[in-house]
């Protein structure tokens, strides 16, 4: 895949990139280690001044940034800006609680004591230079997600985004620089897929961290697992909405419309099988197709416009194969599941009811606007359907009863449970999915700490 701006609304290549060859690669990757020696030593002070600052220069950048993010990859404009508002949000959390998350930590005395020791303490120390494997979709919140816990930890990093979205990239690594973080603290390694191995094989990279595709995260895993290097991966979901008897059904349907179809529906977090008691099953899915029907479907850089284009032409084709599969199988359309004429990759909001076990879209991640309907005749029915996937990253609960909710926390097969509500990453909470959805965790405490060497320290009596 070449590394250019292709505008999704239209097709037209816009800017293209060569990859770097292996002398800037290596001049790159051992600037990194050079860096590293000396910014592992700074204070938190110091570096959370420098990620205020980063904060800051992206919120006055944040109209232009938008337009460029909206011109690589298809995100309505509004929700571009909004996704560097909550990146420039996430680096000021960051911010103000690496200290505090990174902390000594104290054993307590009589442990101390029992290990013959006169004093003893935990420390939280970086690894060194991170590659950081990317993908279009957020194109900013991905990155800065990783970016500012593994900055504020010491760790430099290395990025290799999705080459779709080269643009992005450069202004990340430009945004750190214009921050003030020492040269070789961010920088973006514009190379193609095929060139990853190499970069993490590099004794000088310490880790690695993959957000995207199971067959991407499986070979960074395989390379990092030969090489001894800690890993973080998000592969991606297919999330359950569960809707029970007891749930405001009309505010179920209303945010079921937004879970769905953010960002065009490519998002790995997005709600994508939606399964309904029966009870109720069929006020929903009048009112969530009824939902559906009614965005706006257009140009991503019109205000008004609520779902855009796909980000590529083979995105488009792999979400229509999906749905003529389901039609084929036995599928029912309740609204959209045609490709529309015209130029730009852009594919109607749609809904599926009658779906079975054995159609492709129940075991395969939907990435586009296309949800599927479930009825479910209890709750033990609903939860043997949600956790009917290879996948495991969030889930989606709407009930008023504290029994089910109990029941569902309990036995969901996800990395989180949304009682409520839709599922949004937040810098103070974790991150992260069960089953091939990947392992580790980013954001909050436990994301900052994945990329530390968390060092015991033992002094004698």
């Amino acid at each position: 895949m070449p590394i250019a701006t292709v505008n999704p609304a239209n097709g037209e290549t816009l800017r293209t990139y060569e990859a770097m060859g292996e002398e800037e690669i290596e001049r790159r990757i051992e600037l990194a280690e050079a860096t590293f020696r000396t910014y592992r030593t700074t204070g938190f002070y110091e570096r959370a001044g420098l990620m205020r600052r980063a904060a800051d220069l992206l919120e006055a950048d944040q109209k232009e940034i938008g337009k460029v993010i909206t011109t690589e990859m298809g995100k309505p404009v509004k929700q571009a800006r909004a996704e560097a508002a909550k990146c420039a949000k996430a680096m000021r959390w960051y911010a103000d609680h690496a200290a505090e998350l990174l902390a000594d930590e104290e054993p307590d005395d009589a442990d101390v004591k029992d290990s013959g020791a006169s004093r003893a303490l935990v420390r939280y120390r970086p690894l060194g230079p991170v590659l950081a494997v990317m993908p279009w979709n957020f194109p900013l919140w991905q990155v800065v997600r990783f970016a500012a816990p593994a900055l504020m930890a010491g760790n430099v990093g290395l990025l290799k985004h999705a080459s779709n979205v080269p643009q992005t990239a450069l202004y990340l690594e430009d945004l750190f620089h214009r921050a003030g973080f020492p040269e070789g603290c961010f920088q973006t390694l514009l190379i193609g897929s095929a060139q990853v191995d190499d970069v993490l094989r590099d004794e000088r990279v310490r880790a690695a961290t993959l957000t995207g595709s199971e067959p991407a995260g499986r070979a960074v895993a395989s390379t990092a697992g030969q090489m001894i290097k800690k890993t973080v991966l998000e592969l991606g979901g297919s999330d359950p909405f569960v809707v029970m008897p007891s749930a405001d059904v009309d505010r179920a349907a209303e945010v079921a419309v937004t879970a769905r179809t953010q960002n065009a529906g490519q998002s790995c977090i997005a709600a994508k099988r939606f399964i309904v008691h029966t009870d109720v099953y069929d006020a929903f899915a009048e009112r969530f197709t009824e939902g559906m029907r009614a965005l706006r479907v257009g140009d991503p850089m019109d205000e008004e416009t609520q779902v855009g284009p796909l980000s590529s032409e083979q995105g488009l084709n792999d979400v229509v194969e999906l749905v003529d599969d389901a039609v084929r199988g036995g599928a029912t359309v309740l609204c959209g599941g045609e490709r529309p004429d015209g130029p730009g990759w852009y594919y109607p909001p749609t809904v599926l009811a009658d779906v079975t076990r054995d159609l492709r879209i129940h075991r395969e991640e939907a990435f586009g606007p296309v949800a599927t309907l479930y009825r479910a005749a209890d709750l033990d029915e609903a939860v043997l359907i949600a956790n009917d996937t290879d996948f495991g990253l969030s889930s989606n609960v709407w009930t008023r009863d504290d029994a089910d909710v109990d029941r569902f926390v309990r036995d969901l097969e996800a990395g989180g449970v949304y009682v409520n509500g839709m599922t949004a990453s937040h810098p103070a909470f974790p991150f992260g999915g069960v089953k091939r959805s990947g392992y580790g965790r980013e954001l909050s405490g436990h994301g900052i700490r994945e990329f530390c060497n968390i060092t015991t320290v033992w002094h004698g009596a």
